[in-house]
């Protein structure tokens, strides 16, 4: 098996392939620390020294155009985060919330909801009324699309959305099994294929963990973005969060699994930014997972623990903060737009 010290070496000659990728998956804690001066030194320099943050807050609400309903009913879901989100399910009601947002000084809105059994959220029918909101304001609008036509392809770009936020996965077990999806894996480059077509701002979304909670093919996702999308802006990482009723065992991410994968990304995509999304376990484990994607190079995380900034900055000491009242999925031009206000951030205030 290769060692540490081999892929190193690789990594300084630019030498590093997909297989040895694989065995880096199966270093030790110890052994992956080794890497974690590299991540840092390509995240400092290309990023400089600085963690953006991101507190969605009310100025930048989810909302949900299927209300509850999805037909796939996945095995790490089952509908749990579309009861979280603002459900509004007409044209006009989605346009008044819209409009009130922006009025009362919001920053943009997630519009997602659930899937149909085809594997597409049913965005078609709203992106008229979504067109007249760009046009009439300055929100920045991030969508959920799943495995979407080149109809709706189409108009999103007509209506000027700013963000696809796209989950990649390569698994086939995890698609039928945990999706309960019955599509060919080609169905992820169609759809990448039509989002590059009308010119979308594509931010690929990775879950670690889908597998019941242990790795399996997320090197084959990151692989999938290497050579369809090639190089993204942004990246955004999320974790597998157990369910309590499913039919079968789930169990916790381990955080050096996720920081085997950011610390791969980091490597593939230098020049890449890398965000820890909002979809992550809670409790104890929450701070181990931050402080391991952080080593392995983040640029951007969201509601970030008090304790890992507070920890951040005896590990850094030099490290800046900025914050904003968005989604990490925002594109880096709206960064001025979507900056918090004090009221936003009051958590955080004197760490």
């Amino acid at each position: 098996m290769i060692n540490s010290q081999i892929l190193l070496e690789k990594i300084r000659n630019n030498s590093i392939s997909w297989e040895d990728f694989s065995a880096f998956l199966t270093l030790d804690p110890e052994e992956l620390n080794k890497f974690f001066y590299i991540t840092q030194e390509i995240t400092r320099r290309n990023f400089e020294n600085v963690l953006k943050i991101y507190i969605p807050t009310m100025r930048f609400p989810a909302i949900s155009i299927t209300g509850n309903e999805c037909a796939l009913e996945c095995e790490h879901c089952n509908k749990k985060y579309l009861k979280r989100m603002n459900h509004i399910i007409d044209n006009k009601e989605l346009e008044h919330f819209l409009i009130q947002l922006s009025n009362k000084e919001g920053v943009g809105a997630l519009i997602s909801g659930g899937n149909t059994l085809d594997g597409y959220v049913p965005l078609l029918e709203f992106l008229e009324t979504i067109k007249d909101v760009k046009r009439r304001t300055n929100l920045i609008i991030n969508t959920h699309t799943g495995l979407l036509n080149e109809e709706t392809a189409k108009k999103l770009a007509d209506a000027g959305v700013d963000i696809v936020s796209f989950d990649i996965n390569m698994d086939e077990e995890v698609i039928r099994d945990i999706y309960h999806l019955n599509i060919e894996i080609g169905e992820y480059k169609r759809a990448i294929d039509l989002l590059k077509k009308y010119k979308l701002n594509i931010v690929p979304h990775i879950c670690i963990g889908l597998n019941y909670g242990k790795l399996k093919k997320e090197l084959e996702s990151i692989k999938f973005i290497k050579e369809n999308i090639i190089s993204p802006s942004l990246i955004v990482v999320i974790v597998l969060i157990p369910p309590k009723d499913a039919k079968k065992k789930f169990e916790l991410p381990k955080p050096i699994d996720i920081a085997k994968i950011i610390t791969i990304l980091r490597l593939v995509f230098p020049s890449t930014e890398i965000s820890l999304g909002c979809m992550r376990p809670r409790g104890k484990i929450k701070t181990e997972i931050e402080k391991a994607a952080i080593k392995a190079g983040i640029t951007r995380i969201e509601i970030p623990s008090k304790d890992t900034l507070k920890w951040l900055k005896n590990y850094n000491s030099k490290i800046k903060f900025k914050f904003f009242s968005a989604c990490c999925a925002i594109p880096k031009k709206f960064e001025k737009f979507a900056e918090s206000r004090t009221a936003d951030i009051k958590r955080y205030i004197n760490i």
